[in-house]
């Protein structure tokens, strides 16, 4: 597991702040325009950090691994849901992704993609049993009723995508 670092979110206030006085000062001045520059050096260390996350993240993930199975997600469609979007674009799944296929190629790794539509996080990696009351997000952890072993959602998902991209491809 890796935490997210979360960096607009840290951010967010201190862009609200800026934002807030550039809407208030006179649109082509001098002090909007000093203003609209603090605004974009923010964004641009927002994204010059969420950069330096992925890369050192993709890299130490290929320099430690052969094979790297991931879920093939649709991220666009995700970004649709305002309650992920924020989110979702703070890690830049799709940029993570992308970063990870050039790396692989570059060191000579197989990353090797599963399915969108996979159950991953409901399907106990014990005994194959599909539990269909896990499709809830905030379900973090959950018992098989089959074969009771306990599993961490995100654990379980990352087993049995690997079980799954090792298997199928």
């Amino acid at each position: 597991k890796v935490e997210n670092p979360k960096y607009l979110k840290k951010s967010i206030e201190k862009l609200k702040k800026l934002q807030k006085q550039q809407s208030r000062k006179t649109k082509g001045g001098r002090n909007w325009i000093k203003n609209r520059i603090k605004i974009a050096r923010l964004h641009e260390k927002i994204a010059n950090q969420r950069m330096d996350f992925i890369n050192k993240l993709s890299t130490r993930i290929i320099r430690e691994y052969d094979i790297i199975c991931i879920e093939d997600l649709k991220v666009e469609n995700m970004l649709k849901n305002h309650n992920l979007a924020q989110s979702i674009s703070d890690v830049s799944w799709s940029k993570f992704t992308t970063q990870l296929e050039y790396k692989a190629e570059w060191y000579g790794k197989v990353i090797k993609k599963v399915d969108t539509f996979y159950a991953s996080s409901q399907t106990c990696h014990c005994c194959g049993y599909k539990n269909e009351g896990t499709k809830d997000l905030k379900v973090r952890e959950w018992t098989c009723p089959k074969c009771h072993s306990n599993h961490d959602r995100d654990i379980n998902a990352s087993i049995n995508i690997l079980m799954q991209g090792i298997l199928v491809n």
